[in-house]
This record gives C-alpha cells, structure tokens and sequence, in this order.
C-alpha cells in the first residue's frame, strides 16, 4: 500500500516537471506576441528575486508587443535591466512606469536561437525527473534496509520507477521536437 502511495507521489512529481516545462515551452513564442514570454523573468527587487508579473501588469496591445506596467517607479530601471537581461533578445523603450517591449520578427537565426533556449529548457525538465527518480529509489533502498520491503520487491519497484521515469523523459523529448518544428516552421 505504502508503494503505491510512493509511486503516485513520484509519478505527481514528474508530472509536476513535465508542467513546468511545458509553462516554458510557452513562453516561447513564434510568431504573435505573448504575455507568458515574460513571465518567468526573475527580477532583482526589494532585497530579493521576484517574478515579473508581482512587480507589474502585462498586457498585449498588438500582436508584436508587449506592454509592462511597472507599479512602483523605483522597480522601472531594474524590470527593464531583467528583460534585456533574459535570454530572449528583447530591447525594452521605457517611457515612465511603462515599458514597451516590441518583439521582432523571427529570421533564421532568432529561431535557431529559440531552439537552443528550448532545448536548455528540456535539458532542466530532463534533470527535474531523473532527481525525482533518484529520491524514490533512494526512499527503498532505505526502506528495503530498514526491513520494510523485501529484496525483490525493491527490485520490482525500481523498474517501475524507471519506466515511469523513461516515460516522462520521452513525452518531454516529443513536445521539444514539436516546439522545435513549430519555431523552425517560416
């Protein structure tokens, strides 16, 4: 029973990096403008990192651009230097609290660029899933030491937890070369 209990705790857990992933993946964009692209830059602000959205609203006027209303005008300079710091390519205008950010079209070289960021984006959920894999093993051989389960059953189970590991690896590999094909697609 308790198995099964560790089994959907890391089959959540995956599923938890295969969202994430797929949360980054839309941030990519290729062809209209996208709020989602902006979301997950982390800003430096009151003593810490904050994700962009609590700083300011974010609203998409035309289909090539994204305007950032920052709430408090000590956050402009430093919402402006995390978005040309973001590995996106993007060139923010500031006109007082708001900064408008004009997304450019996409020749081949921006793709190939958007490619690798997704890429990099897979490698990270790719690491997400192997670190879940290796704490449910490491939970029973714990528990297989501790007496809890016998040899066999651990054995059992590791197999189980590398083919739902195998499976998470595969499904994030499919929606990468989908993105890829989707950005690459003029």
């Amino acid at each position: 029973m308790a198995e099964n209990a560790l089994l959907n705790d890391l089959q959540r857990r995956m599923d938890g990096a295969l969202d994430a992933f797929r949360k980054e993946l839309g941030g990519l964009r290729t062809g209209r403008a996208s709020t989602s692209l902006l979301e997950p830059i982390m800003v430096s602000a009151y003593g810490g990192t904050v994700p962009l959205p609590q700083l300011a609203s974010l609203n998409v006027p035309e289909p090539r651009l994204i305007t950032v209303q920052v709430w408090d005008r000590g956050m402009v300079k430093a919402v402006d230097k995390a978005i040309r710091e973001s590995s996106l390519g993007l060139n923010p205008q500031t006109e007082g609290q708001l900064i408008r950010v004009p997304i450019p079209d996409l020749n081949q070289e921006r793709r190939r660029e958007l490619t690798k960021i997704a890429a990099k984006y897979a490698e990270q959920a790719r690491v997400s899933v192997r670190n879940v894999r290796r704490d449910g093993i490491e939970a029973l051989r714990r528990r297989e030491k501790d007496g809890d389960i016998s040899q066999d059953e651990q054995r059992k189970l590791e197999k189980e937890i590398q083919s739902l590991t195998d499976g998470h690896i595969k499904h994030i590999d499919e929606t990468l070369a989908q993105k890829d094909k989707e950005i690459l697609q003029v």
